[in-house]
């Protein structure tokens, strides 16, 4: 009994080490080689890692989120058939993504088109909670944030942009 335990905490440990290593991997590693209407779920899976979020559709279609880093210019979401095979792979945090953030999108919709937040404030006396995404908007600041501003109903009541940390203007 004691070895099927160590065995099931060494499996356990040697699947959160593979998941931290893939965490990293270059966007290269983690995605190339992938093709659409070929690779699985199964492959994916084996070759970026646990997915940081899936979504499943009433017709057993699937969208997985990896995004890249605490502060990560990139999240790639991948979108699955019924059968489980590949049909899209986007980078979801681009100008056209971001464009589309309008007032009275939930959290939902907004977290499944560009993934999760690099960070998450909260503003009791404007009765806010912002979240933002660290993106390359490109042009002469290269990066910066994405801000969508939701009211206490979950619903965005406005977006916005900020500097990115460490590019702050003086």
């Amino acid at each position: 009994m004691i070895a099927v335990c160590a065995t099931l905490l060494a499996a356990c440990d040697q699947q959160k080490v593979a998941d931290a290593v893939n965490a990293i991997k270059p966007d290269s590693m983690a995605f190339g080689g992938l093709r659409i209407g070929v690779s699985t779920v199964e492959d994916v899976r084996r070759q970026a890692g646990k997915p940081e979020m899936v979504w499943e559709d009433d017709d057993g279609a699937q969208r997985l989120e990896y995004p890249r880093g605490p502060n990560g210019l990139t999240t790639w979401m991948l979108d699955f058939d019924a059968n489980g095979k590949l049909v899209a792979m986007t980078q979801a945090l681009t100008a056209q993504n971001i464009g589309q953030v309008v007032p009275g999108m939930t959290q939902d919709e907004v977290r499944r088109l560009l993934g999760k937040p690099a960070t998450v404030a909260k503003y009791a006396l404007s009765h806010e909670e912002v979240w933002s995404w660290h993106w390359a908007e490109g042009g002469v600041a290269g990066d910066g944030m994405f801000n969508a501003h939701f009211a206490p109903d979950g619903l965005v009541i406005r977006t916005s942009r900020s500097d990115a940390p460490g590019h702050e203007q003086h």
